[in-house]
């Protein structure tokens, strides 16, 4: 190191000669040296040429051509590795280039850009360090219209530090739109292309954008237009790619219906070629992962895509292939894809979601694919974060076909790695695992059984505490599925898993869904007699309190609806009847609801007189005098003139 660095310090000590002359050369000679040439940037990095190159870049009296070279050398240190970047970040180089921005010179002004761009794309750079002074932005704007190459490096800024609905806000509010959309038709490729990427970032997932990109024109032409011209097959893949993009955020914002031509024939087509085993890694997951953002809630896209060059089968290939056929000379690429192949799987699995989210017959197609489950299974355990939630997202929209849950998932097991990933997941993962879980816990599904055996029961009752709200619903829902037509030891079992205390911690839940999945879930335990009857003999007293903790509270019309008709289970009951009658605060509650204004509730209060007074049964004859004693005759012979049938006939 020291015979290197000593070969490079004369370049550094020229730097502080007195002559301009000398030193304007000596930053010159520097540049030449750097170029391509890693080793170089470091040594020079290492010798402390940086805080020189700022110092005479942000002097008053270094001349113009002089600082425009230092910003050459600093943005050819920046091209090197990220360590050289985070090295220029740490000797403050964004705010002197920035306020390099400020001088008249244009030349100068472009070696700054250039600088910044190269700093900016950079990984390890924030993007927040754009936005901490306001008047940069609209600076930035004003800029764009100096030179070609001021507005290919601030789109080139724009879109690398566009991360998020801030972000965009904060350029939509300085204009972006209107500064930016006029170089979609510049002459020079590369600023199309920028100002195209642009509109890519700023629309995404932002209804705003989306709906002002609709109605802007340039030179007479509406933006969609522009994108669809963009999208011709004559035009390089990153353009057709890009503005693909564009329109699928547009359409997603509802900007653009799902079945404008510019979708259904330009849009999803494009995406799909995008798939093929001919392209390059990056474009097949960018392609697949647009395209499964574009289809994803709409089932019409879906089918369309499914049958558009047999996209299912070509999606098999990305576990197979990951180099394109053009690829496989080039030794570089070839390794470079065999380290990226977990990016292609992802996006398979995701796409595959997408497709089989609605329709029956994608489904049956996605699943005969060749090794589908067993590509999934393996997925499951795959070392990569995002691919197991690929996977498991995959998984979760196959399991809502019942065709499936009782052959395909049954064949392969598939309940028990899922069980394996549900055991300490990040909860992104364990949101659509244990969504998966619910579908498999389905009184059809022959998984139910061994799902069981491997102590679902202990983890579902440990989501329902979790602090995110869509671990709790699916806790609770996964064990409603359970319950319903299962056995009395498993009823149990989930019983003294959730303990009284959870249960009212549910029941007392600010999310009516938690709410209503556990009255469905106590409802599923409370049904046939004998389970009744053992249920209330161990659990009554609590019961009896949640049930009126809930008609006594501020709720909606279906929570109610559902709580009565958990109390018309219960009088269903042998012996769990009496718990009812002994208790005159319930007895007067179903009184009232069977003159509530809400006919539902009046029904549902019905059944659950009914079930107190069939002849047939023991002990029916003081329940039914205790009832006439409360009026409840009275007010059958007034429901019985109702204007509503049901009601009428009940």
């Amino acid at each position: 190191l020291q015979e290197v660095t000593a070969s490079s310090r004369h370049y550094v000590d020229r730097l502080f000669d007195l002559d301009p002359q000398k030193v304007l050369q000596g930053v010159i000679d520097m540049k030449n040296a750097v170029i391509g040439n890693n080793k170089q940037k470091a040594n020079l990095i290492v010798l402390g040429a940086v805080p020189r190159l700022l110092y005479l870049l942000q002097q008053e009296s270094s001349s113009t051509e002089l600082r425009t070279e230092c910003a050459v050398v600093l943005g050819s240190l920046a091209m090197g590795t990220e360590n050289n970047v985070k090295s220029l970040l740490d000797c403050h180089i964004i705010p002197a280039l920035l306020q390099g921005l400020l001088s008249p010179d244009l030349k100068f002004i472009e070696a700054c850009l250039r600088c910044l761009r190269t700093i900016f794309i950079s990984p390890v750079t924030p993007e927040d360090l754009l936005y901490t002074d306001a008047t940069v932005i609209s600076h930035l704007m004003a800029l764009l219209s100096r030179s070609r190459y001021t507005q290919e490096y601030i789109c080139q800024i724009f879109s690398h530090c566009c991360k998020g609905p801030d972000h965009q806000t904060i350029l939509f509010n300085h204009g972006a739109v209107q500064n930016i959309a006029h170089l979609l038709v510049s002459t020079s490729y590369k600023v199309r292309m920028q100002a195209l990427k642009c509109f890519s970032v700023l629309a995404f997932e932002n209804p705003q954008v989306s709906m002002t990109l609709v109605n802007v024109s340039v030179d007479g032409e509406l933006l969609p237009q522009i994108f669809v011209k963009m999208l011709q097959r004559d035009k390089p893949i990153e353009m057709q790619l890009t503005s693909a993009k564009c329109l699928t955020s547009m359409c997603r914002a509802g900007a653009i219906r799902t079945d404008d031509p510019c979708i259904v024939l330009k849009t999803l087509p494009c995406l799909v070629r995008m798939c093929s085993k001919d392209r390059l890694l990056e474009e097949r997951v960018e392609g697949a992962e647009t395209l499964a953002y574009l289809i994803e809630t709409d089932v019409e896209l879906q089918r369309m895509a499914s049958i558009t060059d047999h996209l299912i089968v070509m999606l098999a290939d990305y576990f197979k292939y990951p180099s394109s056929v053009s690829a496989i000379t080039d030794i570089k690429r070839l390794d470079h894809d065999l380290k990226h192949a977990h990016e292609l799987r992802q996006a398979a699995f995701k796409l595959y979601a997408s497709l089989g989210a609605n329709d029956e017959d994608i489904r049956k197609k996605i699943i005969e694919t060749e090794n589908m489950m067993d590509r999934i299974v393996n997925g499951l355990s795959e070392s990569s974060l995002k691919v197991r939630l690929a996977a498991v997202r995959c998984l979760h929209s196959l399991s809502r076909s019942v065709q499936q849950l009782r052959t395909s998932f049954q064949d392969h097991a598939v309940w028990k790695p899922l069980m394996k990933v549900l055991q300490n997941a990040p909860n992104e993962i364990l949101v659509v695992a244990s969504s998966t879980l619910c579908n498999l816990l389905l009184e059809f599904s022959p998984s139910k059984e061994p799902i069981l055996e491997s102590g679902a029961i202990e983890l579902l009752c440990s989501l329902t505490q979790s602090e995110n709200l869509a671990l709790r619903v699916n806790g609770i829902w996964a064990l409603m599925n359970m319950a319903f037509q299962a056995e009395q030891k498993i009823k149990s079992d989930i019983l003294r898993g959730l303990s009284t205390e959870q249960l009212f911690q549910l029941l007392s839940d600010s999310d009516v869904n938690v709410l209503m999945k556990t009255l469905g879930l106590l409802r599923n335990l409370l049904s046939t007699r004998p389970h009744i009857d053992y249920i209330m003999s161990t659990h009554g007293k609590q019961i009896m309190q949640a049930v009126t903790l809930i008609l006594e509270g501020e709720h909606n019309i279906e929570v109610k609806e559902q709580t009565l008709c958990i109390l018309a289970n219960i009088a269903d009951g042998t012996t769990a009847k009496e718990l009812i009658m002994t208790n005159d605060d319930i007895l007067q509650k179903i009184k009232y609801y069977m003159s509530h204004s809400n006919a539902k509730l009046q029904l549902a209060a019905m059944f659950c007189i009914s079930n107190l007074i069939w002849n047939e049964e023991e002990g029916s004859q003081e329940r039914q005098d205790k009832l006439r004693d409360m009026g409840i005759v009275d007010i059958l012979h007034k429901l019985s003139q109702s204007s509503d049938p049901n009601l009428c006939d009940k």
